[in-house]
């Protein structure tokens, strides 16, 4: 018997790996996030299969969930939004299992940010612009944020910010960012990347937080900002430049 953690990607139920639909398909048992994994999912589910949905659960519940399973044998497909790497509560579902001896694997999943930057129809990491994303979060109920990882502190490397579960915050976290990046710096927010309700909104650090004041949304947006966001000119990366000799384009001797 195992628990299969599983990417279930950012929404758009295509959007799951082969790998991740298969361990759905041949376990008895799926325990998947209801708020954030699409109900398509469950139809790779095999005939009869228990499903529960784990987000009234507390860690408890669902670690009896995991012990039932391992009692009868059966293997459970444990489906988290996104990537099961990032603010997935990974971590101490692991420590339950060491803890009773019970085997797991991991799949990872789309994570939010990528289907964001898909949505938008940019790259993250253009050349000379921003070679670095920096995924953050503003602190909250479930999480208390350490001193060293302020979004300040991220800022003033002025690279490329995706800051997730923190819509509620917008108007703060515009204000933190602006003596580092200018008024002017361009910020998007995606809602549901991928989801059929998809919304994006574009705008500036000086005005995305009012465009969210008229079209408010909740929880699953993503915040994204930098100078890549802009799409303007940049320097191509040598990677495809005619004179760039690497090992798989040497020139003909």
């Amino acid at each position: 018997m195992t628990v299969h953690f599983i990417g279930a990607g950012p929404g758009a139920p295509d959007l799951i790996t082969l790998r991740g639909r298969d361990f759905i398909a041949r376990s008895p048992v799926c325990l998947y996030a209801g708020s954030l994994v699409p109900q398509a999912l469950l139809e790779h589910c095999p005939k009869g299969a228990r499903i529960v949905d784990t987000a009234p659960m507390s860690l408890d519940e669902i670690g009896a969930e995991f012990l039932r399973a391992h009692r009868e044998n059966e293997d459970v497909a444990r489906l988290h939004s996104g990537d099961v790497s990032i603010w997935s509560a990974l971590g101490e579902q692991i420590q339950a299992l060491e803890q009773l001896s019970i085997p797991y694997t991991i799949t990872p999943g789309v994570p939010a940010f990528a289907a964001a930057a898909a949505a938008l129809g940019v790259e993250l990491t253009l050349p000379e612009m921003a070679q670095s994303l920096v995924l953050t979060r503003t602190q909250g109920r479930a999480s208390a944020m350490p001193e060293h990882e302020k979004l300040a502190t991220f800022a003033t490397t002025r690279t490329t910010l995706a800051i997730h579960l923190s819509i509620h915050a917008i108007e703060r976290i515009a204000a933190e960012l602006m003596p580092h990046y200018g008024a002017g710096c361009p910020a998007a927010i995606v809602f549901r990347a991928s989801w059929p309700d998809q919304r994006i909104l574009r705008g500036t650090l000086a005005t995305i937080a009012g465009m969210v004041a008229e079209a408010p949304m909740e929880r699953t947006a993503l915040i994204l900002v930098g100078q890549v966001l802009a799409r303007g000119d940049f320097r191509p990366s040598a990677l495809y430049d005619k004179d760039y000799q690497r090992r798989f384009r040497g020139k003909p001797q």
